[in-house]
This record gives structure tokens, C-alpha cells and sequence, in this order.
């Protein structure tokens, strides 16, 4: 796509940026929009995936039938076939006629489904069914409707993670992920940021007749370096919040951090300089939790062994009563009893991983942790991905010093 063209999509759908993964993601949508195949935008919350979809069926040779945007995450588990697929008189309590639902409003046309990951498995079977053949069946009704529609779909939750965890078919994922778009998050978009923000600013200065706001040099560094859960969304209303609550209308740091949630562990600011290539770093606590009960299950397992051979070396009347007991595992502590004094059965005192206590496991995740960072607090708590506040918290129940 040429810079032309593409400076005149933006301008169509008032479409602010410049980054290279936005690009992508327009001529990716730009190139299939003259297909029927289906299409699958992965992206963040509030990154502004309703875009992709309206572009698609606009250049497509379906623009001039109708579109329908239906937020799948919206409609309750119960009425959610009755709403995409139609339902008969009489099919359940409330259903005092027919409906044609979205796909037979939508023949010929587009619809978009959002949040499609939020989906029930029996809805799933249905729609797998009506984009492979285009037949469906109406809640409550036998006959088998046809329909000519082009899906485009939206997740911003990791659809594998789904499938590995049962909720998300997996042939469905194929079928709706032919063409996949990619929207970037916002805090990947670098000056991007300062445009829209400008641009929000703008809105509302012509909305309501006032002044604009406008970012001093540092307010703008500091608004790129934040990481921005709530993506353009958030951008907005934080923006919108300024513009009529500000006393001011040049912005500057200590301005923005008013307004930024800067002590919520999900919207710290993003670190300036990235990681070395030989540090490590754990995504969640969890994850942690699960390496120190991986690593511990190799020596109980050995321990295990240990005592049961001993213990058969006793059946057999191998070793005597007043013998010294010993374990020979290198990676494990020796312990020995005199003869007055009953052997501990190892087997009993010492549980497998998944018996032990969460709050010991806690405990241990922190210590860790704290070992890795050499006792600095704030880099743990980054290491878990947990806030200071929460570490602090978590030192003082479990008398951390």
C-alpha cells in the first residue's frame, strides 16, 4: 500500500499514527477486504480493534449491504444463540415469536464479532458449523437456514491458552484465524501516544469551547514511558479528565502523575532501559510457585526412594536394629540414629509438593525472590509481579525482615 493510500484511510476513519505495526495492520486489512476469508484481530482491550473490521467491509465488495458489530462478551450464555443465530415461537419461556437473528439479518453482509473468545462451547459448535457450510438452525426449529456472511473476529485474550484450557475449540480457531491482524498496544506506539493525545485534547477544546491542554517537553516523556493498560482508551480518559479539571492548560510532570495510577501494580511505569540478555525474569507468581515445587519434587522423589530401600533392607533382615541408618544421596543431608532412639519414616513427614501450604509456598516464592535481587525489595516485587505495596504487606506476614 502506498503512502497515499494509506494517508487516506486514516483520514476516512480518523485514524492517528504512525508506527510500523499499525501500518501492518491496516494493509493487511486493506489487501484481504476483496476476499471472503475470515479474519481474526488479536490485540489488547481499548487498542482499538473495532477499526480493522469497519475498513474490511468498507473496501469490500459487501459495503453496500449491512454491517452488524455485535461484543459477544455482552450477551448472556442463555440468549446467545437465540441472538446470533435466531430463535421459533414458542422455543423458550420468553420467545412469543420468531426471530431471524444476526446471521439471517446479516446475508450478503458483514458481521463482526467481538470478544468472540468469550463464547460458549455449544455457540462455538454452531458457528463452526454455519462459517464451514452457511447453514444454521434456529433455536427451537428443525428447518436448516442458509446464509452468505463474512465473519471478522476479535479476542484480546490468548486464544491457545484457551484451547489448552478446554474453553476455545480449536478447529474453530483455525477456521476463524485465516487472515490474522495484529493491533499493537499502545505503549509500543511511541510518539504515537502524543499525537492522539493531542488529538483527544483538540476534541474536546471544540466540544466544549475551551481552551486546549497542551504537554510540556518532560510531561511527553513521561506519558511514552508509561505502560498503559487501558491503551487508547485510557489515553482518552485520562486526557478528556485533564482538559476539564486541569487549572491549567500546560501540562507538566507533576500534572500527568495526578492522574496517572502510578501505585497499581498493572500501570507502573515501563522500565526506560530493558533487561540484559542473561537476566531472568518470571511473568507471574504463579510461575514462580510452580519452579520452586518442580525443583523440589526431584528431591523428594530421591528421599523417597532412599528410605523405601532401607526400609526393604530392614524386611530382609539385612541390616540390624542398632546399626547406624544412612542415606547415601549426595544432594541430599545425612541423618543417622542410634539404636535406642525409633527411625523417623521419612515417608510420612515429608508430604509431596502438591500437599504443601500456600502460605509457605508464598513465603518461599518471596525469599527467593529477595535472593535473586540481593534483598532489594523493589526489584523482587517486580521479579513476582506483584506491587510494593503488596510485598511490604506480604514481608510483614510472614516476619520478614
Amino acid at each position: 500500500m502506498d503512502l497515499k493510500q494509506l494517508q487516506n484511510i486514516k483520514q476516512r476513519y480518523n485514524i492517528v499514527g504512525n508506527c510500523d505495526a499499525l501500518n501492518r495492520a491496516l494493509d493487511v486489512a486493506l489487501q484481504v477486504a476483496p476476499t471472503d476469508l475470515s479474519v481474526l484481530i488479536n490485540g489488547e482491550s481499548g487498542v482499538g480493534k473495532e477499526i480493522i473490521p469497519r475498513v474490511i467491509h468498507d473496501n469490500s465488495p459487501r459495503r453496500r449491504e449491512k454491517y452488524f458489530a455485535i461484543n459477544c462478551g455482552a450477551i448472556p450464555e442463555g440468549t446467545i444463540d437465540s441472538e446470533l443465530f435466531g430463535h421459533e415461537k414458542g422455543s423458550y419461556t420468553d420467545a412469543t415469536g420468531q426471530t431471524e437473528g444476526y446471521f439471517g439479518a446479516a446475508n450478503k453482509g458483514t458481521l463482526f464479532l467481538d470478544e468472540v473468545g468469550e463464547l460458549p462451547l455449544a455457540t462455538q459448535t454452531r458457528l463452526l458449523r454455519v462459517l464451514e457450510t452457511g447453514e444454521y438452525i434456529r433455536v427451537g426449529g428443525q428447518e436448516i437456514r442458509k446464509t452468505d456472511v463474512r465473519v471478522v473476529a476479535a479476542t484480546n485474550v490468548n486464544i491457545r491458552r484457551a484451547i489448552s484450557e478446554g474453553r476455545f475449540r480449536e478447529d474453530l480457531y483455525y477456521r476463524l484465524n485465516t487472515i490474522p491482524i495484529q493491533m499493537p498496544p499502545l505503549r509500543d506506539r511511541g510518539e504515537d501516544i502524543v499525537l492522539l493525545f493531542r488529538l483527544f485534547a483538540m476534541q474536546m477544546s471544540e466540544k466544549y469551547n475551551i481552551p486546549r491542554i497542551q504537554l510540556t517537553e518532560n510531561a511527553k516523556q513521561v506519558l511514552m514511558k508509561y505502560k498503559w493498560p487501558g491503551n487508547v482508551r485510557q489515553l482518552k480518559n485520562i486526557t478528556e479528565q485533564m482538559s476539564i479539571l486541569s487549572p491549567k492548560r500546560e501540562i507538566d510532570v507533576d500534572d500527568l502523575l495526578q492522574v496517572i495510577p502510578m501505585n497499581e501494580e498493572s500501570t507502573e511505569l515501563a522500565p526506560i532501559q530493558p533487561q540484559g540478555a542473561g537476566s531472568r525474569t518470571y511473568e507471574s507468581e504463579r510461575e514462580m510457585l510452580f519452579k520452586i515445587l518442580y525443583e523440589m519434587r526431584g528431591n523428594v522423589s530421591e528421599l523417597r526412594r532412599e528410605v523405601n530401600s532401607l526400609r526393604k533392607q530392614f524386611d530382609e533382615g539385612q541390616l540390624h536394629s542398632d546399626a547406624p541408618l544412612q542415606l547415601h544421596n549426595d544432594n541430599l543431608p545425612i541423618h543417622t540414629y542410634p539404636s535406642a532412639v525409633q527411625p523417623i519414616d521419612y515417608a510420612q513427614e515429608i508430604a509431596e509438593p502438591e500437599d504443601l501450604n500456600v502460605n509457605a509456598l508464598n513465603r518461599k516464592a518471596l525469599e527467593m525472590a529477595l535472593s535473586r535481587c540481593g534483598g532489594n525489595r523493589k526489584k523482587a516485587a517486580k521479579m513476582m509481579g506483584i506491587s510494593d505495596r503488596t510485598l511490604y504487606r506480604r514481608l510483614r506476614q510472614f516476619g520478614i525482615n
